[in-house]
């Protein structure tokens, strides 16, 4: 399986890092260490196969000229059913666009016509944890809303991963396989 991400600037991505370290030494949360090579992301598509070549070669060309875009994560949140918490970045018209841009012009990679991550179905957020009994992800809710400031920076890369999965189901890397730097905010 294969997902495109968007990569925050580095000041962003140690900020949710400290995050992932705190939880992990409250023994909230060991989500940051359960998959080698995890960063702190926005998903903006799934694939479970992909023509890596084809893909390639159009994001070179797609995202040739693509800015930085600015986002604030400010917001603290989780999916009914879940057990998951997530950063969700203040949704505007720069990060839309770009999520429904890459959509359109990367339609033929498509393999699920039920993405959550397609426009229309796709929430965006930055996984803090996942998979918290009911009293874990309450304490991380509660550290988080009464610790965390909101977080400021930019998506300034969109990359590919891997995700590769243990003999039973478990992701445990997610190694990048291809990533494009995005020009700086004018």
């Amino acid at each position: 399986m294969y997902a495109v991400i968007a990569l925050f600037d580095e000041q962003m991505e140690q900020r949710i890092k400290d995050v992932w370290k705190d939880l992990h030494e409250k023994e909230i949360s060991f989500y940051a260490a359960e998959v080698k090579n995890r960063l702190p992301h926005i998903t903006i598509a799934s694939y479970s196969n992909l023509n890596y070549e084809e893909w390639m070669h159009s994001m070179e060309t797609v995202y040739k000229e693509q800015e930085s875009i600015t986002i604030t994560m400010q917001t603290i949140g989780t999916f009914l059913k879940s057990r998951t918490l997530f950063f969700a970045p203040t949704v505007t018209n720069e990060l839309m666009q770009m999520h429904t841009n890459y959509h359109q012009q990367f339609s033929t990679f498509n393999d699920n016509p039920n993405s959550i991550y397609l426009p229309g179905n796709w929430i965006p957020h930055c996984t803090i944890a996942n998979r918290l009994s009911e009293e874990k992800l309450s304490e991380a809710y509660s550290y988080c809303s009464k610790n965390i400031n909101p977080i400021q920076g930019e998506i300034c890369e969109i990359a590919l991963i891997e995700l590769i999965y243990d003999e039973n189901g478990k992701c445990t890397e997610a190694p990048v396989l291809y990533s494009k730097k995005l020009h700086g905010n004018k």
